[in-house]
């Protein structure tokens, strides 16, 4: 029997799969190295830490949410962007929540490979907006909107944070269309 080659990228995904499967809360060195098939110390030799690895899932979610949205914005302009993007926003939450719920748990602020994977998001949801012809200062504003408002409503679906009876899909489509509005606004 061929044994598997461990490296930090497979401790990373060890750890995204647990956290998507059981929650975040579920991740320890302990659980992980039991998924790999090896003892907690000699997970030391691809990571220093919890924190370490946290970080990494951190980075890891950054990185797939940012691919996403750049695929989601292919082809699309305007309202239809917007909207495009924060229907991918969602499926990554959705389809990832343990890595997601990973970008919320580990603090970016000082970490500047993190800034930066934070920055890139912002970047892609920006490079969307260019149709709207927003000045510079403009677009980068109403990028940061769009993903707090797309972060947030994701983490409050992904947490069962809408208790009301009302169809989550439409209350989303009502959150775009109040944000094209707000866009549309700040281009005139």
């Amino acid at each position: 029997m061929q044994r598997t080659q461990i490296d930090s990228t497979l401790v990373v995904e060890t750890a995204g799969v647990i956290a998507d499967a059981e929650g975040l809360d579920a991740v320890t060195l302990t659980r992980v190295a039991k998924e790999l098939g090896i003892s907690q110390p000699a997970l030391y030799r691809h990571v220093e830490g919890y924190d370490d690895l946290l970080r990494s899932l951190s980075l890891e979610g950054r990185h797939l949410l940012k691919t996403r949205l750049q695929e989601a914005a292919v082809g699309v302009a305007g309202d239809d962007a917007v909207r495009s993007v924060g229907r991918a926003w969602r499926r990554v939450v959705a389809d990832r929540p343990g890595l997601m719920a990973a970008t919320d748990r580990y603090p970016c602020a000082g970490d500047d490979e993190l800034e930066q994977a934070v920055e890139a998001i912002v970047e892609v949801i920006g490079s969307a907006l260019s149709s709207y012809g927003l000045n510079a200062d403009d677009q980068v504003h109403a990028a940061r909107a769009l993903r707090s408002a797309f972060h947030g409503f994701a983490h409050l679906e992904a947490g069962d944070g809408h208790p009301q009876p009302h169809d989550l899909d439409d209350t989303f489509e009502h959150i775009v269309v109040l944000l094209c509005a707000g866009i549309r606004n700040l281009a005139t």
